[in-house]
C-alpha cells in the first residue's frame, strides 16, 4: 500500500511538472520593434531590462490573420493556409476574407494545429481573448475559453484585462495555463494615421500604460510569481502615401485577367494565354516586384500553397497598388525583411533569463514551439524549434 501511495505522488508530481509555468502572451497589433524608441513606454523598457529582448521577423505575408495564425500554429502562412487576409480558394470557387461571416469562420480553411487545440489534446487548458481565428471551429474544436469577434460590443481593452484576470481565478482545475491577449492597437492609428503620428503615439503609450496594469495584476495573484509573460505583435508598419501609387490599369489590358485581388501582395489569376503578357507588362513597372507562382523567392516561403495565384506582384516599402488613389498613411503585407515590418519580443518570467539582449533577428514560427515547451507539452510538427530560441531560456 505504501508503495502504492509512493507511486502514486510520482506520478501527480511528474503531471505537474509536465504542466510548465502558466503562461500570458499579448499581441499587440500592428506593433513596430522601434516603437519602445521612438515613443515613451516605461513598462516595456522596464520588462526588457528585467527579462529577455530580442526583435522578431513576421512570416510573408506581413498582414494580421496570416501571422497571427503562424503564431498559433508554428507554420508559416503558405503552410497553413491562411495565405492572405483575403484570397481565393481555387477548389471551391469561393473567396475567403476574415470579415466573412461564412468564410471567415470556415474551419477548412486553417490548417495546421494551433497551440489551444495541442494542449487540449494533452490536457492542457487554454483561455483566449480575441486571438485572430480562436473563434473559428477548427477540426471542429474551440479553445477551452474564447471570446466571438462577431458578438458586439467588443470587451473594452479594460474588460479585457478582467478578463485575463478572471482565467487565472479559476478554480485550478478550470484554469487555464495558457492566455492568449490580443488588442487591435497600434494598428488601427498607424494605418490611419500613419507610424510616426501623434495619435499612433498615443495608442502606444496608452497600451504600455494597460500591460503595466496587466503585469501588476498577475503579479499580485497567488502564485503570480510563477507565471511567464510574453509581449509580441504580428507585424509592424512602414509610412504610405498617395503619392507612393502604382496603378495596375495603366500597364494591363482589361481582357488579360481573370481575377486580382489588389492586396499585399497582389494575387492575380490570368485569362488564358496572357501569362507571359502580364509577366512582361509588370517587370517594367518601377517599385514593383512580380514573380510566376514557382519562382517566388525561397526566403519568402511563398508559392507551393494552391491558392496562392499564379502571379504574384509585390510592391516595394512604403508602395500600394491601388486604382482610386486612396490609401491609408500606414500599411504593411510587404517584405518581411524589412526594419519597418518586424517586431518587438519582450518577456519576463521564471522560464526566461534576467537582462538578456538577443541581437540576432528570429522568425515568428518559433512562438508556437516556444508556447508548448513552456507549458510542458509536445508541439505538433511545424516550420519553427525552441531550439532557435533557446539562448532566451534559463537553463
Amino acid at each position: 500500500m505504501r508503495k502504492f501511495v509512493l507511486f502514486l505522488f510520482l506520478f501527480v508530481a511528474l503531471g505537474l511538472c509536465a504542466a510548465g509555468h502558466p503562461t500570458v502572451i499579448v499581441s499587440l497589433d500592428g506593433f513596430r520593434w522601434d516603437y519602445p524608441q521612438m515613443y515613451d513606454t516605461p513598462f516595456l523598457d522596464m520588462l526588457g531590462r528585467q527579462g529577455v529582448r530580442a526583435v522578431m521577423r513576421p512570416s510573408f505575408p506581413s498582414k494580421t490573420f496570416p501571422n497571427h495564425y503562424t503564431l498559433a500554429t508554428g507554420l508559416v502562412p503558405d503552410h497553413h493556409g491562411i495565405i492572405a487576409n483575403r484570397f481565393y480558394d481555387v477548389a471551391s470557387g469561393r473567396t475567403f476574407s476574415i470579415g466573412d461571416k461564412v468564410t471567415g469562420k470556415d474551419g477548412s480553411f486553417y490548417g495546421g494545429e494551433p497551440i489551444w487545440l495541442t494542449a487540449r489534446r494533452q490536457g492542457v487548458k487554454v483561455g483566449v481573448v480575441y486571438w485572430p481565428g480562436s473563434d473559428v471551429a477548427i477540426r471542429g474544436q474551440y479553445p477551452d475559453y474564447y471570446h466571438d469577434y462577431a458578438k458586439k460590443p467588443l470587451l473594452t481593452y479594460d474588460e479585457r484585462l478582467d478578463e485575463v484576470e478572471r482565467l487565472l481565478t479559476l478554480p485550478q482545475d478550470r484554469r487555464p495555463q495558457l492566455v492568449m491577449l490580443y488588442f487591435d492597437e497600434p494598428d488601427s492609428s498607424g494605418h490611419r494615421y500613419g507610424p510616426a503620428s501623434h495619435e499612433t503615439r498615443q495608442a502606444v503609450e496608452r497600451l504600455d500604460l494597460l500591460l503595466a496594469d496587466l503585469y501588476a495584476r498577475l503579479r499580485a495573484l497567488p502564485g503570480g510569481e510563477d507565471i511567464n509573460f510574453i509581449v509580441t505583435s504580428d507585424h509592424g508598419m512602414a509610412p504610405t502615401s498617395p503619392q507612393r501609387i502604382i496603378r495596375l490599369s495603366d500597364y494591363l489590358q482589361p481582357d488579360w485577367c481573370e481575377r486580382v485581388l489588389a492586396d499585399l501582395p497582389t494575387l492575380i489569376f490570368p485569362k488564358a494565354g496572357h501569362e507571359d503578357d502580364i509577366l512582361k507588362a509588370l517587370e517594367r513597372v518601377p517599385h514593383l516586384r512580380v514573380w510566376r507562382r514557382e519562382d517566388v523567392p525561397a526566403y519568402l516561403r511563398y508559392g507551393s500553397n494552391p491558392n496562392v495565384a499564379p502571379i504574384v506582384a509585390l510592391p516595394d516599402n512604403g508602395w500600394l497598388v491601388s486604382e482610386d488613389g486612396r490609401v491609408n498613411l500606414g500599411n504593411h503585407g510587404f517584405d518581411p525583411t524589412a526594419s519597418d515590418l518586424c517586431v518587438p519580443f519582450r518577456a519576463e518570467g521564471p522560464d526566461f533569463k534576467h537582462g538578456y539582449v538577443r541581437t540576432a533577428l528570429f522568425d515568428n514560427t518559433c512562438i508556437y514551439p516556444l508556447l508548448a515547451h513552456l507549458l510542458g507539452i509536445e508541439p505538433a510538427p511545424c516550420d519553427g524549434s525552441v531550439g532557435q530560441v533557446s539562448d532566451l531560456l534559463e537553463p
